[in-house]
């Protein structure tokens, strides 16, 4: 474009020679003269203008030319300030979030990770993600999650959790196969163990039971009443030993949610847990296997998302798209966390802006701001070129006239 607009001021000139030369032999030779010479004034000014915006013309010392880079400090300070008052306020962010629907948008990408027309910003909202996550520190930043979920996990009341994700899972009978498969796990113990069971009660057998052979009877009467009691639990709903271990996790989810002693002796548990340098490899190896799995997701979202865990994540984007409940509480937690995070880091973030544009060199600014307006800088040259010459056209009419 650049290219374009300097070969339209090229033709204005070579026309306005011809029209100059010939101007006395017809009179509409005079139009064609007075068009030209409007014309090159027209396109010569904007051309000053609009290098002036981003460098010196022809390298000359003229006062108000190359602005941007002379007062790029002054710009990052206003665009800093223009961004915190007028975007990064917490009444913007959420009057901006109630036209959006992201619940539905982050069920339209788990159920095809790849496709519809919103494809390429998923892509390249991906691809900056990737960069991201490449260029960061990897020891820093683990360091900070793995410090922030510590930090997480040191605050969490675990006890009253426990005891309400207990009490849920009984109201809809979701602890039935738990207890179903303690059942089966301590029948199936007892039956590889067996041959220990015998040898104990053949040890503790007197040595009348031993002649006779009662305690092999003995075993074998112990074991089979075992084994038919594990039986009756796994049958009837309704058997004692059944109730009283529903009884027993009933009272389990009441003391962790409403006795202090207990609640306590949990958190001692979970704050020798987490002083344990096992969990500390614990966290390294899982921020790894995160950031592993982020990277991946980010670079290949379609074979990220295949599988098992892509056929699960499909149906929670489609419980994301069609139920308004579900879209509701997703996206008032994320108008509120987007609020939230311009309060509280509104000023670091205008702050990043403003002193990133600051340690940029003159020639950086020059050149992405020229980028960034493209080909609309050069269409004013044009512009000008041709509005310059139909109002020499127009003046040269009326004086022809008067």
């Amino acid at each position: 474009m650049r290219t374009t607009a300097s070969a339209m001021l090229v033709v204005m000139a070579a026309l306005f020679l011809v029209a100059r030369h010939y101007a006395e032999v017809h009179w509409a030779w005079g139009y064609l003269l007075a068009f030209t010479e409007a014309a090159m004034v027209g396109g010569l000014a904007d051309w000053f203008a609009v290098t002036a915006l981003f460098r010196r013309p022809l390298g000359l010392p003229i006062p108000h030319t190359a602005i941007i880079p002379e007062n790029k400090d002054r710009i990052a300070d206003t665009m800093a300030a223009f961004l915190r008052n007028y975007f990064l306020t917490p009444e913007v962010v959420a009057r901006r979030m109630r036209g959006m629907n992201l619940a539905s948008a982050a069920g339209t990408f788990l159920v095809d990770p790849g496709g519809g027309g919103e494809a390429r910003l998923r892509q390249g909202a991906a691809s900056l993600i990737g960069d991201v996550l490449e260029s960061l520190d990897p020891e820093k930043l683990g360091g900070t999650v793995k410090v922030a979920m510590r930090r997480q996990l040191e605050k969490l009341e675990i006890a009253p959790l426990i005891g309400q994700l207990i009490e849920a899972a009984i109201a809809d009978k979701r602890h039935l196969p738990v207890l179903q498969a303690i059942i089966q796990w301590g029948g199936e113990t007892i039956e590889t163990n067996e041959g220990l069971i015998r040898q104990m009660i053949h040890d503790k057998a007197n040595t009348i039971l031993r002649l006779t052979g009662l305690d092999e009877k003995v075993a074998n009467a112990i074991l089979d009443g075992i084994y038919k009691m594990l039986a009756e639990v796994l049958v009837f709903p309704d058997h004692p030993l059944r109730l009283r271990l529903e009884e027993g996790l009933e009272d389990l989810a009441h003391k962790l949610k409403h006795d202090a002693e207990m609640q306590a002796q949990i958190m001692r548990m979970k704050a020798e847990i987490l002083g344990n340098p096992a969990m500390a490899r614990w966290f390294d190896a899982m921020w790894e296997r995160l950031r592993a799995g982020m990277l991946r997701g980010v670079r290949d979202p379609e074979k990220a998302l295949s599988g098992q865990l892509g056929e699960s994540l499909a149906q929670l984007g489609t419980a994301l798209q069609t139920d308004p409940r579900i879209q509701l509480q997703v996206n008032r937690f994320a108008r509120r966390t987007l609020a939230g995070i311009a309060t509280r880091y509104g000023d670091q973030i205008v702050r990043l802006v403003s002193e990133t544009v600051k340690r940029w060199d003159a020639h950086t600014v020059t050149d992405r701001v020229e980028a960034a307006v493209g080909r609309d800088l050069q269409f004013i040259r044009i512009n000008g070129t041709v509005v310059g010459g139909l109002v020499g056209l127009v003046l040269h009419a009326v004086d022809t006239a008067l």
